[in-house]
Order: structure tokens, then C-alpha cells, then sequence
């Protein structure tokens, strides 16, 4: 059997001293404590240090940073790098030496943070490719986990082709270059379309290079906007405007193409610095005018579908790329301003007579109005002089009421063809706009278009009879309706009214006649012709006075008279009494004057 060494003790150890904690051998404790911090790396709290994985499972990674012991992070902290392997050289930041289990607690996502920013700042003034971790969805794009900092990915950086599903970039891993920073706020902006667009913009100059005008190309419907269609043409996006999708109005693209939708297409034109292409769909089929049928004349009728409304007219669309206006003093007979609107809406399919026709400047004016006979070719006939009618009052005017008879066909009612008998100052007194009329025609104007018309003489001239009631002096009850500095009007009986001026309403008291006053009035002049009649009240009393004077003045010379033939006949007597009997010859001649003078 072999015999084993075995260690013999130092025989030079104190170990009194050691016993005391004095002595170390030939070092001091202090000397030893210090042999071993050198070993380990000198680390502070708050300091960000490299790492190295040394373990790691679902929840935790190990990382040795050279001290003591090692620390701990949190798996969450490197979602960002699924890649993460044993023996990665990691960054950490030191939150804690040592907790109270003697832990040392790292973070890698403090680490990050604190040099993220010269990272993100050093990645965008190289133009440094990144990787980045797609957090989540937001409004218009997508939030990106860059160095622990949380960037923002717009929607229109994600790809060169419009994304229609943002979801299924979320949770990826994906490189990125940094677009844009904000350092008062502290926002960045990443791309991963920029990787891909240097590419792109080559292949664009080769394929642009190849373009002619004229060219016809088949593209893919790349994305559908208000104004037009984008075509990807392999490399090299061009646009097709709304207005060359198709000869005929256009009011959304998507009426003419699809998504994806793969379609042949010429180039209109392009700008090699814009890298810009303007491309025609419409342009590869024959334009509708030249195809317009030889045989579609002015005159003929033609059915079509209103695409576009203005107030002065409507445009009808017969086929598609071919349009005629229909002005809107084409719509109807009548010449009351109205707007295109009264007759028709988008959509609505009308027939229509072509009244010029233009191949040349491919321009066609309609009318719908000569599908109807126009009303003024028989108006004598329709509406004779002398026939009556019920119209609709259209409009007023201070002379007048204009009305229509039927759709076309306008009169007026002159102010004074209104009444017989009332004072009308203005014919909204008379009626209403809208409202039916009965009217007499009294003229008829073809080349003007209009008539003139009555209502009064609906009804027999009252006047004729009022010159036999309102004889001059005839004497009539009347109230008094309206009162101005000239005179005043009267009511009189039969719907008639009469005016007096004021010297005319003094009453016999010497006060004048007030308004709603009912009194007795005279007729001092009746004009048929001009249908006024002239009142006076005064003249009433006047004229009593006047009466009475004259009955006083002829009683007085009555009285004045017999006295005289008392006086002759008390004279008589006594010429009789001194008469002799020899002058019976003259009294016999006196007495028979005396018999005379009694018998009358």
C-alpha cells in the first residue's frame, strides 16, 4: 500500500495571533482584504457597466459583470433581442450593490435608456441600419421599441406599398434606419421603407429611362385616392387622374377599377428629375364623339342621364364621353327666372330635343320645352280677347299684378283693372302671391309675349248705375275711413267712396268731422269717367242757412206791403169824408177803386 504525503502545519503559523485576529501569516488582514478586492472589478451604484451572459431561463438572465456575484435582469427587458445567447455581452445599469438578501440588482432596459440617445443620435447622423422591436398599433402607424426608447413607425414608412393590415407587423423584430429626432421632446421617427427605397429609386431611373410617350404598359391598381388611380409598373409607380379613367364623368375611381385589379394603361407623360408618370386609361379606346352615330341631327330627339347640375342649366350625358347642356330657359315655356334645379336632379334619365349640334368642337346644346307645343303659337285662339280665366298671381309691382295663366303664358293686371270701386294704392292689398285670380283678357302683345288683363271687368261698370244715385246734390249717409292734409275719404253706401277736402268737414259747430265719424255729406261733383265723387258736409248747414235767409227776408217784404195799403186805404176814406155831394162822379170813381183794391 502507498503510503500518501501529508500536508504538515506551517510550523512558523502564530496562531495566538490568529486566535486574536492579529496576524495573517506574514500579511495583515487588512493587507489580505485588499489582495482580494483587487481581483474583483470596482463597480458604483447608478453606472452603467458590460455584462456577460452567463445563464438564462423563461423569467430570468444571469449576467456576470465581475463582481462578487452576479445580477440578475429580467427576462421582459431583452424582448427586443430574441437572439440573446449564453456568452453575449450585454450593458447593465447598477441599481444596487447589494439589497437586503445581498443581491446585486441590475437592469439592462436603465442601461439602454441611459445611452439610448447617443445611440439614436449616432444611428441618424450615419445613417446606421437599427433593429427595432414593433411594440403595438397606434394612430397612423406603429410604436417601435429602438434602444429601449419608444419610436414612432408611420404607417406610410412601413413598406413602398400602402399597408392594409398593420396588425401582423406587431411583435416582429425588423430593421429600421432613424428618419428624424426630437430632442426637446424627445420623440424619434424610424423607417423601414427607407432601407428598400435606395433600390427602388435605381430600378425607377432604369425602367424611367425605357419610357416613351405613347407607350403602352400593364400595371397593378397600387391604391385608389379621390383624384386618381396609382399604377405600380413594376418598380416605378405612375398616376392616372381621375379625369382620363374614362371618357365619360367620374365621380369616384373606384366606379372603374380595383384594388390589385391588373390593367393596361399608356403613358401620357413623365419628368425624369420628379420621376413622375402620367398615365391615360381612357386614351386606348376611340373617343365617343367620333363614334357619334352620322345619322343624330339637330332636331331629333335624344334620351340621356343628368350628370352635372349648375343654376344656369343641366348637362345630360347621352352616351358616355358625350354631353349636351340643357340651359334652363330651355326648360320651359315660361320666363320667370328659375334655377335648373325646379326641373330636374343628378341622375334623372330625360329626353331631350338636340337644338345645335357641333362634331367639330364636340359640343351639343339641348331643350326639353319643344317636347311641348309652345302655348303662344294658338294664343288667340286659347285665350281670345274677351275670354276668362283663373290665373296664379306671380309677382307684384307698384303699376300692377303679374300672373300666369298656364306655364308660358304671363299677363299683367294693371292697377286700375283691379276694382271698380275700391282706391287700390298697391295690388298686395288686392291679393296674395300665389293665389288664384279670375282674370278677363283685354289685349293680347304675341311679339312681347304677354297679355294684359283684367278682373274688374269680371262685373258689370257699377258706375253706370252710381250716376243715377250720386246725382249732384243728392245728399248721402258716409263714415269717414281715412283722414289725410288734403282731405278725406268717405265710405258711401254700395261699396263706393267719395273724398272731401277739408273746408268740406266743418261741421255746423265749427268743429271738423274726425276719422270713424259717420255724418250726412252732399254730392257736389260726380265724374263717371274718372270715378271720383266729390263730398262736402258744410255745404249741408250752408245751404240750410241760405234757405232760411231768404224765407226771413221774403216774410219781411210781405209785412212791409200791407202796411203800404193800409195807408192808401186810410187815405182813401178820408178823401171820401171831405167829399161834397156835388163830387159824386168822384167818389163814385174812388170807391170802385177802393172795391177793386178789396176784391183783390
Amino acid at each position: 500500500m502507498e503510503e500518501k504525503n501529508l500536508l504538515a502545519p506551517d510550523q512558523n503559523f502564530d496562531w495566538d495571533s490568529f486566535e486574536k485576529g492579529e496576524v495573517f501569516g506574514e500579511m495583515s488582514k487588512e493587507e489580505l482584504e485588499k489582495a482580494y478586492d483587487n481581483t474583483l472589478n470596482t463597480v458604483k451604484d447608478k453606472e452603467v457597466v458590460e455584462g456577460t451572459v452567463i445563464s438564462m431561463n423563461k423569467r430570468e438572465v444571469v449576467v456576470n459583470i465581475g463582481f462578487k456575484s452576479d445580477g440578475i435582469v429580467s427576462m421582459n427587458e431583452f424582448r427586443y433581442n430574441p437572439d440573446l445567447a449564453i456568452g453575449d455581452k450585454v450593458e447593465v445599469y447598477i441599481e444596487n450593490q447589494e439589497d437586503k438578501k445581498g443581491q446585486l440588482i441590475l437592469s439592462h432596459k436603465q442601461a439602454r435608456a441611459t445611452r439610448s440617445w447617443d445611440r439614436v443620435n449616432a444611428a441618424l447622423e450615419n445613417s446606421e441600419i437599427i433593429k427595432g422591436f414593433v411594440k403595438c398599433r397606434t394612430k397612423g402607424g406603429m410604436i417601435v421599441d429602438v434602444f429601449g426608447i419608444e419610436a414612432f413607425l408611420p404607417g406610410s414608412q412601413i413598406d413602398v406599398k400602402p399597408i392594409r393590415d398593420y396588425d401582423v407587423f406587431v411583435g416582429k423584430t425588423m430593421e429600421f434606419k432613424v428618419v428624424k429626432i426630437n430632442q426637446e421632446f424627445k420623440n424619434v421617427v424610424v423607417s423601414h421603407k427607407a432601407l428598400i427605397e435606395a433600390e427602388l429609386e435605381q430600378q425607377k431611373k432604369e425602367i424611367i429611362a425605357k419610357l416613351e410617350k405613347g407607350q403602352v404598359l400593364e400595371g397593378t391598381v397600387k391604391n385608389i385616392t379621390s383624384y386618381g388611380v396609382f399604377i405600380d409598373l413594376g418598380g416605378v409607380d405612375g398616376l392616372v387622374h381621375i379625369t382620363d379613367l374614362s371618357w365619360g364623368r367620374v365621380s369616384d375611381p373606384k366606379e372603374v377599377v380595383e384594388l390589385d385589379q391588373k390593367i393596361n394603361v399608356v403613358i401620357l407623360d413623365f419628368d425624369d428629375e420628379k420621376k413622375r408618370i402620367a398615365l391615360g386609361l381612357k386614351q386606348l379606346t376611340p373617343h365617343p364623339w367620333d363614334a357619334l352615330s352620322a345619322d343624330l341631327n339637330v332636331g331629333d330627339k335624344v334620351t340621356g342621364r343628368v350628370v352635372v347640375m349648375a343654376d344656369y342649366g343641366a348637362f345630360i350625358e347621352i352616351a358616355p364621353g358625350v354631353e349636351g347642356l340643357i340651359h334652363v330657359s330651355e326648360m320651359s315655356w315660361s320666363q320667370h327666372l328659375r334655377s335648373a334645379q325646379d326641373f330636374m336632379k343628378v341622375g334623372d334619365t330625360v329626353e331631350a330635343v338636340i337644338l345645335t349640334l357641333d362634331r367639330d368642337e364636340r359640343k351639343m346644346s339641348l331643350g326639353i320645352k319643344q317636347l311641348k307645343e309652345d302655348p303662344w303659337a294658338t294664343i288667340e285662339t286659347k285665350y281670345a280677347v274677351g275670354s276668362r280665366h283663373t290665373a296664379k298671381v306671380r309677382n307684384f309691382t307698384n303699376f300692377g299684378v303679374f300672373v300666369e295663366i298656364e306655364e308660358g303664358v304671363d299677363g299683367l293686371i294693371h292697377i286700375s283693372d283691379l276694382s271698380w270701386t275700391k282706391k287700390v294704392k298697391h295690388p298686395s292689398e288686392f291679393t296674395q302671391l300665389g293665389a288664384p285670380i279670375e282674370v278677363v283678357v283685354l289685349e293680347i302683345d304675341k311679339d312681347n309675349r304677354r297679355l294684359s288683363l283684367g278682373h274688374k271687368q269680371l262685373e258689370e261698370n257699377p258706375w253706370d248705375v252710381f250716376e243715377t244715385i250720386f246725382t249732384v246734390d243728392s245728399v248721402h249717409e258716409g263714415t269717414i275711413i281715412e283722414l289725410m292734409d288734403k282731405g278725406a275719404v268717405i265710405s258711401l253706401p254700395y261699396g263706393v267712396e267719395g273724398f272731401a277736402t277739408p273746408k268740406h268737414l266743418v261741421k255746423e259747430d265749427g268743429t271738423t268731422a274726425q276719422i270713424d265719424e259717420k255724418l250726412e255729406f252732399k254730392v257736389i261733383e260726380f265724374n263717371k269717367d274718372a270715378k271720383r265723387i266729390i263730398l262736402s258736409h258744410s255745404r249741408i248747414h250752408e245751404d240750410e242757412a241760405k234757405v232760411e235767409a231768404r224765407a226771413s227776408k221774403k216774410a219781411a217784404g210781405s209785412k212791409k206791403a200791407k202796411k203800404a195799403e193800409e195807408e192808401e186805404e186810410t187815405s182813401v176814406q178820408q178823401k171820401v169824408e171831405k167829399t161834397t155831394l156835388g163830387d159824386i162822379d168822384a167818389l163814385a170813381a174812388l170807391k170802385e177803386q177802393l172795391d177793386a183794391k178789396n176784391n183783390k
